[in-house]
């Protein structure tokens, strides 16, 4: 049955445009399925419009701050309107990777050794004192990266300990806290979860350097391979790992999980995605092509999924 669907998509965090880029393609397909569509900015006067609106149902395609710490999520429980993705307590969970990884290793996953330093903590703690001791636990390289955030932005690979200062400072451009983790070498795979199932893992092979911001909104300059190239133990493996850790942070309806493959096969979960990219260049919808699932079919069953589960604030956990 068609429905009137709001996509949010915009706001003002750093992934603005990947986010816009996002809700169009949604907005297109949706609209190429009968449903009445409208493309909702997210602005002063986002809960105006939604009260307003007639709107059966909110498909998130937001990234970064607010449309995946929980934020928007919160808004939506308070106006009744039911919407994809998972809640506001898991949206929350997995936005703070040094949480959400201490979940990840509660429910037995394996996940890269890492600490955590607040900015409070280099600002009046002298914590830079510290950091040859972070260079000689994790070993080097060290990969330095904001403790909240996506898209790899402010992400670095430190390979001598001089350099993490500038890494830790260029990190919290983003956050206001940082997360130094070991480097794990391996094939780097996304899993995306759709309502509890594993779809097939996405293999990601960047042409140059890391899978940066660059090498993942950028047509062409990183090779996929879908379903990855690893043996069938890896393989469910991965799709174990991707699973565990979606019901790990309570999640559901779509996730995506960022590993890596080291060289015996074992995955090695690195953060849970709960409001994935859905662009041209995205990871989702590689791997439900992968599962014989068309891009549409894809916007079709988030949006059931999400009437299904109904308007009330904590509504259909999964």
């Amino acid at each position: 049955m068609p429905s009137n669907v709001a996509v949010l998509s915009g706001g003002i965090s750093l992934e603005r445009e990947v986010s816009l880029r996002s809700g169009s393609r949604v907005a297109d397909a949706l609209a190429d399925n009968g449903h009445e569509v409208t493309r909702l900015d997210v602005d002063g006067e986002l809960v105006r419009v939604l009260e307003q609106g007639g709107f059966d149902a909110a498909f998130l395609t937001l990234h970064g701050s607010a449309g995946e710490d929980g934020t928007v999520q919160s808004l939506l429980e308070l106006v009744g309107l039911p919407y994809t993705g998972p809640d506001v307590l898991a949206s929350s969970l997995a936005w703070n990777k040094p949480i959400a990884q201490g979940l990840y290793r509660r429910a037995g996953l394996r996940t890269p050794r890492g600490v955590t330093l607040t900015q409070q903590a280099f600002r009046e703690m002298g914590a830079v004192a510290v950091l040859d001791h972070v260079a000689e636990a994790l070993g080097l390289p060290v990969v330095v990266k904001p403790a909240t955030g996506g898209s790899s932005l402010g992400l670095t690979i430190v390979h001598d300990a001089a350099g993490l200062p500038q890494a830790i400072v260029g990190a919290l451009g983003y956050a206001d806290a940082v997360l130094l983790e070991e480097f794990v070498e391996g094939t780097e795979v996304a899993v995306t979860v759709l309502d509890g199932r594993a779809l097939p893992a996405v293999e990601i092979q960047p042409k140059e350097g890391a899978y940066d911001f660059s090498a993942r909104y950028t047509a062409g300059a990183t090779e996929f391979h879908a379903p990855a190239r690893l043996d069938e133990d890896a393989a469910a493996a991965c799709a174990a790992t991707a699973i565990s850790a979606y019901e790990a942070i309570g999640a559901r309806h779509i996730s995506r999980a960022d590993l890596i493959v080291d060289r015996h096969g074992t995955p090695w979960l690195l953060e849970l995605d709960t409001c994935p990219g859905l662009t041209d260049t995205s990871l989702v919808p590689l791997a439900a092509e992968a599962a014989g699932l068309s891009f549409g079919d894809l916007c079709d069953t988030l949006l059931g999924l999400a009437l299904a589960g109904g308007s009330q604030p904590g509504a259909a956990r999964a």
